[in-house]
């Protein structure tokens, strides 16, 4: 999955910050979906790596509860972890005990569940 994501970083669009991350979201067939973050002047309309992976599985027909695990990487040789926005749109479609793998270009990794890392979700429930 490493190389994977290396590979998959030269189509970040990150002029403004040339911080590159890559994502590719598996679901629980096996396909796998590819994402990258895509940066734009109006910084505003910028979109993550990891939403760019789960909409084009949701595009292809996959839908809430089809989520297996998420594999992401930041380019700086650090591990980064999904913003907040992202982690919205994970506890919206991932079940909790899902897997969040974030890495480094360096080989090293952190695993964390979707609860981990949204230990209060905001969903449907919370809607009045």
């Amino acid at each position: 999955m490493i190389e994977k994501l290396i590979n998959l970083q030269k189509n970040s669009y990150s002029p403004y910050s040339n911080y590159k991350v890559s994502a590719i979201v598996v679901m629980k067939d096996g396909k796998e979906f590819d994402g990258v973050n895509v940066e734009n002047a109006s910084y505003g309309a910028a979109i993550c790596a990891e939403r760019s992976a789960i909409v084009s599985a949701i595009s292809n027909g996959y839908t809430k509860g089809d989520f297996e695990e998420l594999h992401v990487m930041v380019g700086s040789g650090e591990i980064g972890m999904p913003c907040f926005l992202c982690r919205q749109v994970i506890s919206e479609l991932f079940d909790k005990d899902k897997k969040v793998y974030a890495y480094s270009t360096n080989g090293d990794v952190e695993v964390h569940t979707v609860e981990e890392l949204c230990p209060y979700p905001f969903g449907s429930d919370d809607l009045i």
